[in-house]
């Protein structure tokens, strides 16, 4: 797989929610922290997703935020 994105977090899925028209996909990503991502079924389908594959949380933004109590 090769893609631009510098962010690429590899980890193991830990669930598939569908939703009325998207599905969300938990990647643990390290023991304990997991990422969350809205998907179209869509793409669950043509992945070929399920809980326990690996897969890769792939991240492309503009900006990123940062916060602190």
């Amino acid at each position: 797989m090769k893609i631009s994105a510098r962010n690429v977090l590899s980890g193991t899925v830990t669930s598939i929610t569908p939703g009325a028209v998207d599905t969300e996909v938990v990647v643990e990503i390290a023991p304990g922290k997991s990422i969350a991502s809205i998907i179209t079924q869509q793409s669950v389908a043509k992945l070929g997703l399920k809980v326990g594959d690996e897969a890769y949380a792939i991240i492309k933004a503009h900006s990123v935020m940062i916060g602190k109590d």
